[in-house]
């Protein structure tokens, strides 16, 4: 499924930010202009590419970015999603003699687990994107090495210093990003 918030860059300056929409709006009039720069089109959230198809007009191009799909099998109302999940007989016997069964038990096993990660995880979702678009936008660029090291050493104040001289665009999207990487009050700033 392709994101809603969406960044665009041409080279190292930011063309657009916003609803994919009108994202993709203005990177199609940027092709249509001839612009010679390249053109990353990227999840604003986690860096991943958005891959869209931008031949034709905008009308086709806006055309085939596809919807949101229904809602399949499972609790739409509170949006439950059946899925596999394959564990050893021990732990079957085991989910099975929980109050409200297995799918009970799971449930509170994840919220529990979830809640506790919780910090972990947002840490490293913000260190993963942030290296991802750097590495997008930046990977040869002079201290993109020495950069990453210190993303993922959770150096915030030598991370701030050894970006500080890239395009301003990149450096405040990547700040914003990699912000949440270095924990609580440790997030460095544009």
């Amino acid at each position: 499924m392709l994101p809603n918030n969406c960044i665009a860059f041409a080279g190292t300056e930011l063309l657009a930010r916003g609803e994919l929409v009108e994202v993709v709006r203005a990177v199609k009039a940027a092709l249509d202009k001839g612009s010679d720069r390249s053109i990353a089109l990227l999840d604003a959230a986690t860096s991943q590419p958005v891959d869209i198809n931008f031949t034709g007009t905008e009308e086709e191009v806006l055309q085939r970015i596809p919807r949101a799909p229904g809602r399949g099998a499972g609790r739409p109302k509170l949006g439950v999603i059946p899925r596999e999940v394959t564990l050893l007989p021990r732990h079957w016997e085991w989910l099975a003699k929980q109050p409200g069964g297995a799918s009970v038990a799971l449930r509170k096993l994840v919220e529990h687990a979830s809640r506790d990660a919780r910090e972990a995880d947002m840490m490293r979702e913000a260190r993963d994107a942030a290296y991802r678009f750097m590495h997008e936008l930046m990977g040869d660029a002079a201290g993109f090495e020495e950069a990453s090291r210190a993303l993922f050493a959770s150096d915030g104040e030598r991370f701030q210093g050894l970006v500080a001289d890239w395009p301003g665009d990149v450096r405040a999207h990547l700040l914003e990003l990699a912000g949440p990487a270095f924990g609580s009050g440790q997030a460095p700033s544009s």
